[in-house]
């Protein structure tokens, strides 16, 4: 049997997404010993997974071996023992293990084996064939580094051997040189008959979990069955944190530092959440969204601010202004979120610039940002060129916060949510379609929901060959993790420092460790650190190519595929061949990719750990901008704007003379009007003749909106907007503003004026107006826009008009909608809308000035403004 052809079996380092199958027993295959022994050396788990199998058919036959294993790990070994003969894995160089697959397929000799994933773990799957009577040992080694999540580490085993197993063990032993404060162990392989076969024993820096069941015991947990085991075992424990500079240990040349303190104050956050409420959000998808929303609202801290946008074809604010936290201003949210419903098209480019633009408008010293866009699917209108979102997303951002991105189903593009939440500091989580999909967003909430520390960086003197030590926040109940060698081995100690930042004040943690006292390392231990070091480095360079070009690209890439064949890891860039004795066909298994739709993926070897990527983010430092505070605008309106065109979709007739473009949102459309005035001119933009109300503004040709912007309330209020300065005059008092500058308010009589840097918030009475300062090639210009409408007030001017609506008509070959009994010839443009500072492009039906207003330009012209 030995001097048969041999076959070879490839393990790729690449994920397939496939059904999950139940396995029944096979006949005649007696699986007579099943150990699962882990092995966890501060925070670094090593698990072997051993399966003895008898064939006990007097002829030869096929056996399996089928196990599950964590997403986070490697397989570092794979071995198999027939006949007193071991059979050792090697891992290569992925291109070279794919010659020999190609070579297979050209022989009409290679055979697909299923695998299948699940949110956490990967199934690995091969086979075997066993003479008569005889019998295999199958053995595979993975490797992992155990994130701290929500205050625990978590130690995922499953154990589904496929039949009832005489001899099954399960060994669980814990290291950890500061003490271990907790120990708990859950999951399906915890319930019923199995929780007496599991004994927990504790010591000092030691914890062990064995898991003997009987035969009997295997076919009587909650989900057993004649099969035996069929389910998961999570040991959860934390350690001791009396050091606040963290924990260091040294081994052999190689050093970790884990850094969590938890006696930190927690910062005050600005945190806005950007929901998809696009067409593909239907049904369960956005009930559970909306039901996460809730919780999460219910979640925020008293002095934290926040902020909800919703966005389909249309960009949806429920308040313009980032609003605190508080009761009445949570049960207005939660109401609002009751009221989200799935409609139009996705437009992610314009709803992630306006959430840019709410949290640079509001800086608040002394906090920390974060932006959280949910989504489903690609964007579809507005700007749809991925590329040009994600430059967008990052020139608007600036590294000033994080944006986090969670990418709903399979059907989202989640490359492109990788890509744009790595390049902003932040990272992309899916959210799995299933019953407790609004569990899943609650919980990524958690982990960003108690801000500690920003702007950390860890130094290390005497050290080199680092993994990352610069991270944006540092939130409760996770941990930084660095590791790297030591440059001089004769040195006796080991110096670490970390630089903060905690509420606006910098902080330091320092701290030192004898480098020659290795007690704490188990001597059977003492190479886990430089393999910690080397999983970990592996891991933050796979992460790293996502965002390389070119030469840098494939340094990074050579350097991973180096560590990865030297510690014989298998990964997106390596395959382990394994030879053994078989007639017949060569046979390829894969290692399963997360969320394929073929082809390389970002999201091959993408980690979401929150505390893994390095940023640029800083506090934000400001004057406190609400000593007086600003009127709050209401956004469940549909409110006019303006837009500039820039691209036409369908060929409108040629307009001869520039103009300014007005853009009107109407109830129960996904697609706005917007209608043209030609400049030069000025124009009565807003009048209430009761509360003695009027805002004019005035064009010049050739240029983009207003050059100048008067306000009149009552007799003795009077505002004078230019491009270059503002000047109000009460009658008595003559007040000089400039643009640009920090925060000035000015506040008298019914009259609030908020201006900073390039905005001008306007209260006159009960109507609200915001002037904005563009600069566009070169050119300033003034824009302005009304974010509540007041009751029972009758509103004129261009501006007023909020009560239109339209149906769009079938059946003509030119696009026509019916407004007020009237078919209107329509064209479908692309405009820039400057309402907001970001300038998202929209979508909007081109009607003419006549048709909106119900009169001629005429009838709002002025003479004086």
């Amino acid at each position: 049997m030995m001097d048969r052809a041999a076959l070879r079996l490839i393990l790729l380092g690449v994920f397939l997404i496939s059904a999950s199958l139940g396995v029944k027993k096979k006949q005649n295959v007696d699986i007579y010993s099943f150990y699962i022994n882990s092995t966890v050396t501060s925070r670094y788990a090593t698990t072997v997974i051993t399966s003895r199998v008898a064939n006990t058919l007097n002829e030869s036959q096929e056996i399996q071996f089928e196990v599950k294993i964590p997403k986070n790990a490697f397989i570092s070994k794979f071995r198999m023992t027939i006949e007193g003969k071991t059979y050792d894995g090697v891992v290569k160089e992925k291109e070279e293990a794919q010659q020999q697959y190609n070579q297979a397929v050209s022989r009409g000799q290679s055979a697909g084996l299923v695998k299948s994933v699940g949110r956490t773990l990967e199934d690995f799957k091969t086979s075997v064939t066993v003479a008569a009577f005889s019998k295999v040992t199958f053995e595979l080694t993975y490797e992992e580094l155990l994130k701290r999540r929500l205050g625990k580490y978590e130690l995922l085993i499953n154990a589904q051997p496929m039949q009832p197993v005489a001899d099954f063990k399960m060994d669980v032993h814990i290291q950890e040189k500061p003490g271990i404060s907790f120990l708990e162990v859950k999951g399906d392989l915890s319930t019923g008959d199995l929780a007496n076969a599991i004994k927990t024993t504790r010591a000092d820096k030691d914890a062990w979990v064995t898991f003997y069941p009987t035969r009997d015991q295997q076919t009587k947990c909650k989900s057993c069955g004649e099969n035996g085991l069929n389910g998961d075992m999570l040991v959860t424990y934390d350690v001791n944190r009396q050091n606040p500079n963290g924990e260091i240990m040294v081994s052999k040349g190689y050093f970790v530092h884990y850094f969590a303190p938890s006696n930190v104050p927690r910062i005050s956050k600005n945190v806005v959440f950007i929901i998809d409420q696009s067409g593909s959000m239907s049904g369960q998808k956005i009930k559970q969204t909306r039901l996460a929303l809730l919780r999460i609202l219910s979640d925020l801290d008293e002095d934290d601010h926040f902020g909800l946008i919703t966005f389909d074809s249309e960009v949806n604010l429920w308040k313009r202004e980032l609003l605190k936290a508080t009761e009445e201003n949570l049960k207005n949210a939660k109401s609002f979120v009751k009221e989200i419903r799935d409609r139009g098209a996705t437009d992610i480019n314009a709803a992630v610039l306006a959430g840019v633009d709410m949290i640079k408008r509001h800086p608040r010293e002394g906090t920390a940002s974060i932006l959280i866009l949910l989504t489903d699917g690609d964007p579809t209108t507005g700007e749809t060129n991925i590329e040009k979102i994600m430059a967008n997303v990052k020139e608007a951002i600036g590294t000033k916060f994080p944006l986090y991105c969670l990418g709903f189903g399979y059907d989202v593009n989640f490359d492109f949510l990788i890509k744009m939440s790595l390049e902003n500091s932040g990272v992309a989580r899916r959210i799995y379609e299933d019953s407790d999909a609004d569990l899943q967003l609650q919980g990524f909430y958690e982990e960003v929901a108690v801000p500690l520390l920003t702007d950390i960086q860890l130094k290390y003197p005497g050290g080199s060959n680092l993994t990352k030590t610069s991270f944006s926040l540092y939130f409760n109940g996770s941990e930084i993790v660095v590791s790297g060698q030591i440059t001089d081995n004769s040195v006796e100690s080991f110096t670490t420092e970390v630089i903060a930042v905690s509420k606006g004040s910098n902080v330091t943690y320092q701290d030192n460790t004898m480098t020659k006292d290795t007690s704490d390392v188990p001597p059977e231990n003492e190479d886990f650190m430089q393999r910690l070091w080397a999983h970990l480095t592996v891991k933050q360079l796979l992460d790293r190519q996502v965002l390389l070009k070119g030469q840098e690209k494939e340094d990074e890439k050579k350097e991973s595929l180096k560590l990865s064949l030297k510690y014989q890891f298998v990964t997106p860039l390596t395959s382990m061949v394994v030879t053994k004795p078989q007639e017949g066909d060569v046979e390829v298994a894969n290692k399963p990719k997360e969320g394929e739709r073929g082809g390389e993926s970002t999201a091959d070897y993408y980690d979401s750990d929150l505390s893994h990527y390095p940023v640029q983010h800083s506090l934000q430092a400001a004057k406190n901008l609400y000593d007086h505070p600003l009127p709050t605008y209401l956004y469940d309106h549909p409110l006019p704007t303006y837009a500039f065109p820039t691209m036409h979709t369908t060929t409108p007739p040629a307009v001869q003379v520039h103009s300014n473009r007005f853009l009107l949102p109407v109830v129960g459309q996904s697609k706005p009007l917007c209608f043209d005035v030609p400049v030069p001119h000025k124009l009565r933009l807003l009048q209430d003749s009761a509360s003695e109300f009027s805002m004019n503004g005035e064009s010049l040709s050739e240029q983009n909106g207003f050059h100048q912007i008067a306000i009149h309330y009552k007799t003795n209020h009077h505002l004078i907007i230019s491009t270059k300065s503002i000047s109000y005059h009460n009658g008595q008092d003559n007040v000089e503003i400039l643009w640009g500058q920090e925060l000035t308010q000015h506040n008298t009589d019914g009259v609030s004026l908020v201006v900073l840097e390039n905005e001008m918030n306007v209260t006159m009475g009960n109507i609200g107006v915001v002037i904005i300062s563009h600069k566009k090639d070169g050119v300033m210009f003034l824009w302005p826009a009304i974010w509540e409408y007041p009751k029972d007030v009758n509103l004129t001017g261009v501006l007023g008009k909020s009560d239109i609506s339209y149906v769009k008509t079938n059946g003509s070959q030119t696009p026509t909608l019916k407004m007020k009994d009237k078919e209107v010839k329509t064209y479908l443009e692309t405009v820039s809308d400057y309402r907001l500072h970001s300038t998202p492009t929209r979508e909007c039906w081109l009607v003419p000035f006549q048709a909106v207003m119900e009169a001629e330009i005429s009838d709002f012209t002025v003479t004086q403004l």
